[in-house]
């Protein structure tokens, strides 16, 4: 039987290691380098561009968030490349994030 996650439950939240401080995260699954998880940002989060050697994607659940000029809010979707810089990241008042890695 699969685990069931409650998305909005207070339950299952950590720190985010590696990201600004304040930014929390759930990780809903971390397979085979595969990982979904829900990144909250707090207000203020900034955070410097970077890349990955897999794909990422955002889906912007509550909030927003800025990049390269442009604001990203609730209902966004964004997909980046296998290596491709994105970023850098600016939340003003916080966000929820679910972001998904994977090898595409």
């Amino acid at each position: 039987m699969k685990k069931l996650i409650n998305l909005f439950e207070d339950a299952n939240w950590e720190n985010a290691n590696g990201y600004p401080e304040g930014t929390k995260r759930k990780m809903l699954r971390d397979e085979d380098g595969k990982r979904t998880m829900l990144l909250k940002l707090p207000k203020g989060f900034n955070m410097s561009a970077h890349s990955h050697t897999v794909a990422e994607q955002h889906l912007v659940l509550e909030g927003s968030y800025s990049s390269d000029g442009k604001n990203y809010p609730k209902g966004s979707y964004q997909i980046f490349a296998a290596h491709d810089e994105h970023g850098p990241f600016v939340s003003e008042n916080g966000a929820l994030i679910l972001v998904i890695w994977d090898a595409l």
